[in-house]
């Protein structure tokens, strides 16, 4: 008992030397501002118009007869082509995440990810090589 309360002491030291010389050592601090999220809209290839036109002309000229039929067909097609035009470009569409840093000395820089980044306003950080990196509370 009484060494395994030991370890964890020691190990507790260590881990806080350890973030104590880290927050030293860094040379680009500050603190998030904010962190929001960024549409980017997709972009239709035609691929999806093109699928969806021949499904929504195969799904019209099931409707009606003679006339009515070709109708059917075209409106079909054009509708068709429209909603998969619209769906290639929703599956296309990219989200970014910007999280704004207050600096240190008074600048504000702000970093782009692609997937949500883990840290929250008020958060310290330091920045190296691009990336954030959370710096422990003391």
């Amino acid at each position: 008992m009484k060494k395994t309360v030991l370890t964890l002491a020691i190990g507790s030291i260590f881990a806080l030397a350890g973030s104590i010389g880290f927050a030293a050592e860094c040379k680009e601090k500050g603190k998030v501002e904010s962190v929001s999220e960024a549409k980017k809209e997709g972009e239709g290839t035609g691929l999806g118009a093109v699928v969806g036109g021949v499904g929504g002309a195969l799904l019209g000229s099931q409707v009606g007869s003679g006339r009515g039929k070709t109708a059917a067909t075209v409106a079909g097609a054009a509708g068709g082509a429209y909603v998969g035009h619209q769906v290639e470009k929703k599956a296309n569409a990219d989200t970014s995440y910007l999280v704004k840093v207050k600096m240190t000395d008074g600048s504000t820089r702000t970093l782009t990810y692609g997937k949500q980044p883990a840290v929250s306003p008020g958060e310290s950080v330091c920045i190296r090589n691009g990336k954030l990196i959370s710096i422990p509370r003391q």
